[in-house]
């Protein structure tokens, strides 16, 4: 793991470290008037920079609608601490409002013992992260576990029960979706094909990496999956404004597909997000098979 971001150039570096400062700042002022002595003195104990910014892998295309996100891990000292909606939706917010920052910021906040414990697992995701991640922040004292290897046969089984259990969660959700575009219920639709998007992205994401964030932000989990796939890009097109409307669509379904009198959706909208989540799923399932094979190699079974 590095402790400096220098391979990158000076206009990621300046954001980074302004995304970092902001965390920083907006953390404190969430536990200033604490009583609690673990929330009084809570401690933000490291930030890393994880994902293709790490790698050196990144993608800045912003004419064709297509720029790799700022991955940052948060390590706090409670769990409690870990609440986004409660400690870090006003920093995410202020960092989303910030025109010096021109590239999404996604956060993602664990205890050490959570991300250690993923360590001696040998959990792919924290190891990539303990491998490849660029320390931003840390307090001294607060060292990462050394990545215990995960054997092959362990994955194959972890990864392929994965794998069974949310492919036909997908196929679950889908089926519903049909129905209430049978029923002419749109914004159940909606909210249904939200959840067979975002079972397809858990799908991969513990498959591939066997981690998943305690999201339900359809953009932030298209993004962690299509950091580590690229063949995943092209489920959801980008290149108009009416291909972007309808992945925001999508997106905001969650929540206001259900609780929300103005969310409106008509029924072309619904088909092509029926298309691309098809598409998701397909994808999904191929790739995930690919790896599943060569895990399956690798365990000689």
């Amino acid at each position: 793991m590095r402790n400096d971001v220098d391979h990158l150039p000076p206009t990621q570096q300046e954001e980074l470290a302004r995304a970092t400062r902001i965390l920083m700042e907006e953390f404190s002022v969430a536990i200033s008037r604490a009583t609690q002595p673990w929330k009084k003195n809570g401690k933000v104990q490291k930030i890393i920079l994880f994902g293709s910014y790490a790698r050196n892998d990144w993608v800045d295309d912003p004419e064709n609608c297509y720029q790799s996100d700022y991955d940052l891990l948060i390590v706090v000292s409670h769990a409690d601490l870990t609440d986004i909606a409660e400690y870090w939706y006003v920093a995410e917010d202020n960092i989303l409002r910030d025109a010096a920052i021109a590239r999404p910021v996604n956060i993602i906040v664990h205890t050490l013992e959570e991300v250690n414990r993923g360590l001696t697992r040998g959990e792919y995701f924290w190891v990539d992260i303990a491998q490849d991640g660029d320390v931003l922040y840390e307090l001294p004292g607060k060292a990462l576990a050394t990545p215990q290897p995960l054997t092959a046969a362990d994955a194959y089984e972890m990864a392929s029960g994965y794998f069974a259990d949310w492919l036909a969660k997908v196929d679950t959700a889908l089926e519903g979706g049909d129905f209430y575009i049978g029923k002419g219920h749109k914004n159940d639709a909606a909210f249904t094909l939200h959840q067979a998007a975002e079972r397809a992205y858990t799908c991969f994401l513990l498959v591939h990496s066997h981690y998943v964030p305690r999201s339900h932000n359809l953009k932030f989990l298209r993004s962690l999956a299509e950091d580590r796939e690229p063949r995943l890009v092209d489920a959801w097109p980008r290149e108009t404004r009416l291909d972007r409307r309808r992945f925001e669509l999508a997106k905001r379904a969650y929540v206001e597909a259900r609780y929300s009198a103005s969310y409106e959706i008509d029924i072309e909208d619904l088909q092509a997000i029926r298309t691309a989540v098809c598409t998701l799923r397909d994808t999904v399932e191929s790739v995930s098979r690919e790896w599943l094979e060569g895990l399956r190699q690798n365990a000689d079974l």
